[in-house]
């Protein structure tokens, strides 16, 4: 292993080992906080997947998350079907929709794209509202978390934590080895030059619709989890404000980051929070100070930023142990 992953992997181990031991040190509601990060993050890595790989604008994926989240609270309200097999249904039905919604989108571009999603998540909540023998209406589904298995010493919010954060390492598993594999490099090369992607003999059509399911079966599963952490699923969570606080998660994180995922999922959950204790008169003036001071000092996002400082200051130390190598070589010599 060379000496520049071991560090990597030594962090990586720690910070699963961190976050393993969360539940038996924090409150049942700072766990249901972390549960939420862990849902958005997957949920960002779904759209960063599309615009920061693939380079396609959405301001629609609030709508693949309500889908996860009705088809999962549905499945288990109406015909009893535990939790756990609603997260794959949920999965699969988002990537044939996102798939199929991605086909006509190849047409669009830029803002013209941004607009069509745009109108997909105003769409689905009113959709939602209509069948309300199936969903409840605007009163929603009403549900209960379920218990640990297995007579496992956890309560209801400890055991949502870990099967949140298992599907989360799964999924970014899955994500990091797609991203940077053939497909990945595939996507990448569409969102920086299609022309060129073509004339290497790349079927963008096929990528794009592809990364479009791809990124909806992501957010899907998300909207699934959240179903059974919450316990409860309504038309009006799912609104257009929903689908921005992704995208401003997204780039907050960092744009084309698997860990910038995660970063973006900690700013959308607790920097509205902190806002709110800050100014209870204005909160949103507070939260849009928080975003342009990122957006200021990080223009990358967090893991940009980070990734930055790491190579400045692995830089700074080269020179040194090459300097202080010099003398030691010349002294061999003589």
């Amino acid at each position: 292993m060379s000496g520049s992953r071991l560090p990597r992997l030594v962090g990586l181990l720690s910070l699963l080992l961190a976050a393993c031991a969360l539940p038996f040190v924090l409150s049942n509601f700072r766990l249901f906080q972390f549960s939420q990060v862990y849902i958005y993050a997957i949920a960002i890595l779904g759209l960063n997947m599309l615009t920061g790989y693939n380079g396609q604008f959405s301001l629609g994926h609030g709508a693949f998350y309500a889908i996860g989240a009705y088809v999962s609270a549905i499945m288990m309200d109406r015909w009893n079907i535990a939790y756990g097999w609603t997260l794959p249904v949920a999965g699969v039905l988002c990537l044939v929709v996102g798939f199929l919604f991605g086909l006509p989108a190849l047409r669009l571009e830029g803002l013209y794209l941004a607009l069509a999603t745009f109108s997909l998540a105003l769409a689905v909540p009113q959709i939602l509202k209509y069948f309300e023998h199936w969903t409840g209406g605007s009163q929603g589904i009403v549900l209960s978390k379920p218990n640990a298995p297995f007579g496992l010493k956890l309560n209801p919010d400890q055991w949502l934590y870990f099967v949140t954060f298992a599907v989360l390492v799964l999924l970014f598993w899955l994500g990091a080895n797609l991203l940077k594999g053939r497909i990945g490099r595939a996507i990448v090369a569409i969102r920086d030059n299609h022309i060129a992607a073509e004339a290497m003999g790349i079927n963008t059509a096929l990528y794009k619709s592809l990364v479009f399911g791809v990124s909806a079966a992501y957010t899907g599963v998300a909207g699934a989890l959240s179903a059974s952490v919450i316990a409860y699923v309504a038309p009006d969570s799912f609104n257009v404000f929903l689908s921005v606080t992704l995208l401003i998660g997204s780039v907050i994180g960092g744009l084309a980051s698997i860990s910038g995922a995660v970063f973006g999922a900690l700013f959308i959950q607790f920097v509205p929070n902190w806002a709110q204790d800050i100014s209870k008169a204005a909160p949103w003036a507070i939260f849009g100070v928080f975003l342009i001071g990122f957006m200021y000092l990080m223009p990358f996002g967090i893991a940009g930023g980070i990734r930055l400082l790491w190579i400045r200051a692995t830089r700074s130390r080269v020179p040194q142990e090459g300097r202080s190598a010099v003398p030691t070589q010349a002294h061999t010599t003589t």
